[in-house]
């Protein structure tokens, strides 16, 4: 495989930290030779014209609001949309980013908040309040593998996937029937090899534990299947979202986690157009 170009959205957020950590992952990767033969470029995103040169994206915490009105002035935001939902590369983003690839956000006033979409969740924004509520966790991964010790997440006015939608054609249409809820508009894939990069169900990678032992403890009535912990990163075929900011950590595991899955999206890819 070639070199392969991975574009960090520049617009507002933590976008450096993210260039740093990638970068110690891709020579981790070299390093420990896990079967990565990828030549990684990584750029900061913030025209169209560097977006199209990307085969992957990640789109940093910070202020979803901000980054979303940064991206429509400087044209960025339908080509963001197409580089999702059409052309389907390989997308992670973190904290405010997940709320930008949700195709439903809520504690949102309309006309205040564009998304992206590629996930079929509604975030609730901000979920564990103001600045002064950030805090860090040690959070099991199961899909970092076995065995692994705990990662240090860094939740900052974080927000969490509060429901899983059903996928469907189009817009999330009874969402849009809420109140304070914006949704993403529908794009189509262009062609079966962006199709195949879909799912139709989002896989729940992590979530927060601990909050249904909260609730117990306060004499609330849970139901143990719904309410074993918040949910804070979850993936739906090559879109990937997390609340929290690995790129605030010294830790690449899951950088270098999902450099390996950009990595089969980009050869999967090749493979379909040499057939």
């Amino acid at each position: 495989m070639g070199s392969t170009t991975v574009g960090i959205l520049a617009l507002q957020g933590a976008f450096y930290e993210h260039v740093q950590l990638l970068k110690k992952a891709a020579a981790s990767l070299s390093a420990d030779n896990a079967g990565s033969s990828s030549q990684w470029e990584f750029i900061e995103v913030r025209t169209p014209q560097e977006l199209e040169r990307c085969d992957a994206l990640v789109l940093p915490g910070g202020e979803s609001t901000t980054i979303s009105l940064v991206a429509a002035r400087s044209n960025l935001l339908e080509p963001l949309r197409d580089f999702v939902k059409v052309h389907r590369k390989p997308t992670w983003g973190t904290c405010a980013g997940l709320i930008l690839l949700a195709e439903s956000a809520n504690r949102t006033k309309k006309g205040g908040q564009e998304l992206i979409g590629g996930l079929d969740v509604r975030v609730n924004r901000n979920h564990f309040g103001r600045q002064t509520e950030s805090f860090e966790a040690p959070l099991d991964l199961p899909f970092l593998g076995e065995e692994q010790p705990p990662f240090p997440a860094v939740f900052i006015r974080a927000p969490i996937v509060e429901k899983i939608l059903p996928h469907q054609e189009g817009e999330q249409v009874a969402e849009a029937q809420r109140d304070e809820t914006v949704i993403a508009p529908s794009r189509q894939a262009e062609d079966e090899t962006a199709r195949q990069a879909m799912a139709d169900s989002v896989e729940v990678l992590a979530t927060l534990p601990g909050r249904a032992a909260k609730l117990a403890s306060q004499g609330t009535h849970i139901d143990a299947d719904k309410e074993t912990g918040d949910i804070i990163a979850v993936r739906q075929g090559n879109v990937f979202g997390t609340s929290f900011h690995p790129e605030l950590t010294d830790d690449a595991r899951i950088h270098s986690w999902w450099l390996r899955q950009v990595e089969e999206s980009v050869r999967r890819r090749h493979a379909k157009q040499r057939a």
